[in-house]
């Protein structure tokens, strides 16, 4: 009988043993909501490339507390209906640890109260501030605030005695957020706005809207977008004879938006993260070691020019995996109280400093005023 039980309690212990095995080795699901066609896939594509070789790369060093990541890719096309159906999605029927994206902030906004009430950590790499303001439990973002994006520009204006100005910004999430930064900071940095114009995140044309800028006799212009409409502005601009110096946001940070815009994009300025201009860096910058890594790993991956978007999604995985290392486990709640208390993570987009009231982390230091030069982004 004791011989019997014995057995017994050894098969028990096995099946325990094994159940405990197999739970420890289930991967942990990370969701990616990610424009990787469509209008924003100069965002999405390099998103989706930098998670796809950074989770390549953790789980070939074993993974992340001893399990194995898999990556869900969902290609929205810049949809918010698509985001919304992705995401619950991906926390209802995938039970996702957490989402990195969307790639815009459009997006972001639909599926801000869905990570909410899933109680899903939600990284965006998206960039209107409102997604984090007023803050909501489980969203954070990588991309600089919108705010001082156009504080550094009118910063510049100001050396340039510019006032009087003109605004283009595009009809999408990002477009509206940038719009209602400038027009809420313009009185207080002495800047008149002149002629206010929004246009299609697809317009291949807009002659017309430059036109009314030209018009309004503006001493600059801020475009606002993230699309490559952006740049067709710019050469419109230039095609019509309005010469006056043209600044635009973060969401320029392509190069293939320079290669649109032609020759019409030389001495453009626009404020953004450093990755841009590394090469430039000085060796003690406490970002060129990060930045140099991340370049070099993604162009030797894709043999494409690494971007500021792609960056963003390696803020977002790298904060996600220093969330998890800090809590210890891969407890969602405990992750995401430690991304919350993270300080001092050294990214792409600058150096991170969460706290409860703010989910974004950055500051005003971490856009650099940048321009075009010879067709390559300089520093200004």
């Amino acid at each position: 009988m004791k011989g019997k039980k014995g057995m017994v309690l050894a098969v028990l212990l096995a099946v325990i043993l094994l159940g405990a095995f197999a739970q420890a080795a289930e991967p942990l699901k990370i969701g990616a909501i990610l424009s990787v066609t469509g209008p924003a896939s100069f965002l999405g594509a390099p998103e989706a490339r930098t998670l796809e070789m950074l989770v390549a790369e953790t789980n070939k060093k074993g993974g992340v507390m001893g399990r194995q990541i898999q990556l869900i890719v969902k290609d929205s096309g810049a949809s918010p209906e698509k985001a919304i159906s992705f995401a619950k999605q991906l926390i209802d029927e995938e039970k996702v640890f957490a989402i990195i994206g969307p790639s815009t902030s459009g997006e972001t906004m639909k599926i801000k109260s869905i990570a909410e009430e899933g109680k899903t950590i939600l990284l965006s790499c998206a960039a209107a501030e409102e997604i984090v303001v007023p803050v909501a439990k489980y969203v954070f973002k990588t991309p600089q605030k919108d705010r001082d994006v156009v504080i550094r520009i009118f910063q510049e204006m100001k050396k340039m005695k510019i006032s009087r100005i003109g605004v283009l910004s595009s009809n999408t999430g990002f477009g509206k957020g940038g719009k209602g930064q400038i027009e809420k900071l313009a009185p207080e940095h002495g800047i008149t706005i002149l002629a206010n114009e929004v246009y299609d995140k697809a317009a291949s044309d807009l002659t017309a809207e430059v036109t009314k800028l030209k018009a309004a006799n503006v001493e600059a212009i801020v475009n606002w977008s993230i699309e490559p409409a952006q740049a067709i502005a710019i050469k419109n601009a230039r095609q019509i004879g309005l010469k006056v110096p043209i600044f635009l946001s973060h969401g320029f940070g392509n190069i293939k938006y320079v290669e649109i815009a032609g020759a019409a994009a030389e001495g453009v300025l626009f404020p953004a993260g450093r990755l841009l201009v590394v090469d430039v860096l000085p060796k003690n910058h406490p970002q060129k070691a990060i930045l140099v890594k991340y370049t070099k790993d993604y162009e030797s991956h894709y043999k494409d020019e690494a971007s500021t978007f792609g960056g963003h999604a390696y803020d977002a995985f790298i904060i996600l995996m220093k969330g998890i290392e800090k809590a210890k486990s891969t407890d969602k709640e405990a992750v995401r109280t430690a991304i919350e208390n993270l300080k001092g993570f050294v990214g792409t987009a600058g150096i991170f400093n969460f706290s409860p009231p703010d989910h974004n982390g950055l500051g005003l230091d971490s856009v650099e005023m940048l321009t075009v030069k010879k067709g390559k982004f300089a520093i200004h």
